[in-house]
C-alpha cells in the first residue's frame, strides 16, 4: 500500500492528531486489528467480517517478477499459458489465491515473499504476486509484466466494528474521498471559529458604537428619522403648489 494521498490529508485536517503507519505482513493484519495494535488497516479481501468491518476500494493487478534478461521481458503483457515452462514460485504467504497455479512447481515453497523475490533474483523461478507487492520489493536486476488471466487481488479498509470512534471515521471519509464538510458517517461538525469570529465581531461593533449603529441596524430605526422629514417637506410642497395670484 502507497497511503501518502491520506496521510497528508488527514495532517491537514487534523494537525493536532498524529497518524501513525506501521507496516505489516499480510497474514498478520488481521491479527494487529484485532489485538488493538492499529484502529484500521488496509488489508486484501475477502475479510472475516465476523467483527471485522470492510469497505472495498480497488482491484489491484497481478504481475509477474523476472529477471531483466528473462525472455519475457520482451513482450508487455504475458498469460499463465506463458508461464508453462517456468517454475513458478508459491511463497507461504501469497495473498492470491491461486486455484491452479502455472507453471512447475518449485522444490520447496519460500516462506515469505521476500525469499521468493531473492530465488528470482538467482534465476531459479519466476513470481506472480499484485503490483504493490513487486514494487515493494523491487530491486534493480528485476523488472516484471502485468498477468493478463491471473487472479485479481481486492484492497479494503478494515477496522474492528466494536471500536468504530469519530477519528476511525474521519479516516474512513478520507479515503472514501468525503469533503471536510461532509457529515456523512460521522457526527456533526461543529461551527468553525472563523464564524464564532464574525458573530463576536458584530456584537462588538454593536457595543463601540452605541445607540448610533445599533440605530442604524434596522432600517426602519434610519427610514424612521428620513421619513418624519418627508412628512414635514410634504406640506411645503403643497404650499408652493398654490397658485400666487390667489395671494
Amino acid at each position: 500500500m502507497t497511503p501518502t494521498k491520506w496521510v497528508r490529508i488527514w495532517n491537514e485536517r487534523l494537525p493536532d492528531v498524529p497518524l501513525t503507519l506501521v507496516g505489516v505482513p499480510a497474514a498478520e493484519a488481521y491479527g494487529l486489528l484485532r489485538g488493538s495494535g492499529a484502529d484500521a488497516g488496509f488489508v486484501r479481501l475477502p475479510v472475516d467480517d465476523a467483527d471485522l468491518s470492510a469497505i472495498p476500494l480497488y482491484t489491484e493487478q497481478t504481475v509477474v517478477v523476472i529477471p531483466k534478461d528473462h525472455v519475457v521481458a520482451a513482450v508487455e503483457e504475458v498469460s499463465t499459458e506463458d508461464l508453462a515452462d517456468e517454475i513458478v514460485l508459491h511463497p507461504l504467504d501469497d495473498v492470491l489465491g491461486w486455484e491452479t497455479l502455472p507453471g512447475r512447481p518449485a522444490f520447496e515453497r519460500p516462506e515469505t515473499t521476500a525469499d521468493a523475490i531473492e530465488l528470482v533474483a538467482a534465476g531459479i523461478g519466476v513470481l506472480a504476486v499484485p503490483q504493490s507487492l513487486a514494487r515493494l520489493h523491487h530491486r534493480k536486476d528485476l523488472t516484471y509484466r502485468p498477468l493478463s488471466d491471473g487472479p485479481e487481488s481486492r484492497v479494503a479498509l478494515s477496522w474492528p466494528e466494536e471500536r468504530t470512534t469519530d477519528l476511525v471515521e474521519e479516516f474512513i471519509g478520507i479515503v472514501r474521498g468525503r469533503t471536510v464538510n461532509s457529515t456523512r458517517g460521522r457526527p456533526p461538525t461543529p461551527p468553525q471559529p472563523k464564524t464564532r469570529g464574525r458573530a463576536d465581531a458584530g456584537g462588538k461593533a454593536g457595543a463601540k458604537s452605541g445607540g448610533a449603529k445599533s440605530g442604524a441596524k434596522p432600517a426602519a430605526g434610519k427610514s424612521g428619522g428620513k421619513g418624519g422629514r418627508a412628512g414635514s417637506a410634504a406640506p411645503k410642497a403643497a404650499k408652493r403648489g398654490k397658485p400666487r395670484g390667489r395671494r
